[in-house]
């Protein structure tokens, strides 16, 4: 299937490692032009490197703390000038922190919070214009479950993603601009081998996943460059798990 995307533009955060690097590499095997940020730019020099020798065009890179104040606006900026204009945002910058306690410090939240929701959102609110202006535009969102196990501050956080994208696909459905969440479920990376050993990643994947395994960021990858298409123009405000059956629930 051509997915046309050939020679359209994107910006995707996160892209050092893990389902971030494997959507980058993605859009880049479609004929993508993009740009990719995280904080460790060997890694991000690496991925650059992987993909023109693949045959791409070769990634722009922007080594970039999405924490640090004022970093997302210049972030925009140098997108915009280094790209032209911005199709395609995939927010896959973020991450989990184990669970904590009721006496937590506000500091606790207040940065899974700004990491999570409010980066996502700031970096978002600033590429529109662009996708308003050319009447076309795809943003996807990597987030987390929303039911929690126990008290964990990223929870709320994604969860507050998955309701301001449901928003914001309202308002800006007119202008050919599409917004999906994407909440991973157990997918290969450096942080899922950090913390789950090789045992009980085995009895989770026969006791919990009805397809038996954990999924890989290719497997989540194809379903993001699928969202970032002109062909999946109708399909928008959504929340689409890739999971491997482990959700329960049937909405």
């Amino acid at each position: 299937m051509d997915l046309q995307l050939k020679d359209k533009t994107a910006l995707v955060t996160g892209a050092s490692m893990g389902i971030g690097r494997a959507i980058a590499k993605a859009l880049a095997a479609e004929g993508v032009k993009i740009a990719i940020v995280a904080r460790r730019r060997n890694l991000l020099e690496a991925l650059a490197d992987e993909i023109a020798g693949a045959g791409g065009a070769k990634p722009i890179v922007f080594e970039t703390d999405v924490m640090q104040d004022g970093a997302v606006k210049r972030l925009a900026a140098a997108a915009r000038e280094a790209l032209g204009h911005v199709d395609i945002l995939v927010n896959s910058a973020g991450g989990s922190q184990p669970a904590i306690g009721i006496d937590a410090p506000d500091d606790a939240w207040d940065h899974a919070m700004t990491l999570n929701f409010v980066r996502v959102r700031q970096l978002t609110h600033a590429v529109l214009p662009d996708m308003v202006e050319r009447h076309w535009g795809r943003v996807v969102n990597i987030t987390g479950k929303s039911e929690p196990d126990n008290l964990i501050a990223a929870t709320p956080s994604k969860a507050a993603v998955h309701a301001w994208a449901k928003g914001l696909s309202r308002e800006v459905g007119r202008h050919g601009i599409t917004v999906n969440c994407i909440p991973p479920g157990r997918i290969m990376s450096e942080q899922i081998r950090r913390k789950y050993s090789d045992e009980f990643r085995t009895e989770q994947s026969a006791k919990e996943i009805p397809v038996g395994r954990y999924g890989e960021p290719e497997e989540l990858a194809a379903l993001a460059v699928f969202l970032c298409s002109p062909i999946a123009r109708y399909i928008t405000g959504a929340v689409m798990p890739v999971d491997g059956g482990l959700r329960r629930y049937a909405f």
